[in-house]
């Protein structure tokens, strides 16, 4: 992908005020259901992108400029617990994290793309890939959290329910149009 920095960046750029009008707008118990046992709720990926923020990312540039090797990321044992935490809070924190993280980000070149260390479970990496992993983590989370949105809206739609095959995480919605 050609100017990778300009287009990792103005993904990176749109991830908080998605957010954010996702948290002024919607009720706090839309936004902290879960689509179903075990998976995370809109929350939960918020939680997960600003661990993220605060663990991973702007950690791992910062060791590519340094000449350091860096671990993986888990979210169970890296990430912070679900708390009661408001999700204004959540955000809030999160937009600071990014700010930071994109001050950071418009520093890199082109050249410094190019720059290698070791993950801990993937090998050699260079910067260029985890940059691309960092817009697309956005973009996934983001996805994942307005998709665990629709699961009341889904199981409530009736005989529209079909077209949402790809989304409904019960996976008991007609396998057809009616008819087919």
């Amino acid at each position: 992908m050609e100017q990778l920095l300009t287009s990792a960046r103005s993904v990176l750029e749109t991830t908080a005020p998605r957010w954010t009008r996702l948290i002024e707008t919607l009720p706090a118990e839309l936004l902290a259901r879960a689509p179903a046992v075990g998976e995370w709720s809109a929350v939960d990926c918020l939680r997960h992108l600003r661990d993220t923020e605060r663990f991973a990312f702007p950690v791992r540039v910062r060791a590519f400029l340094a000449g350091q090797d860096f671990p993986g990321f888990d979210p169970d044992r890296d990430g912070t617990p679900a708390t009661d935490e408001a999700p204004a809070a959540l955000l809030a924190e999160f937009a600071h994290l990014r700010t930071e993280s994109l001050d950071l980000l418009a520093r890199l070149t082109e050249r410094d793309l190019e720059r290698t260390a070791r993950h801990s479970e993937l090998g050699e990496v260079t910067l260029g890939q985890m940059v691309h992993e960092w817009a697309a983590h956005d973009l996934m989370h983001t996805v994942q959290a307005e998709r665990a949105l629709m699961q009341p809206f889904i199981a409530g739609c009736g005989p529209w329910r079909f077209y949402f095959a790809d989304h409904d995480v019960a996976g008991d919605s007609a396998s057809s149009a009616p008819g087919g």
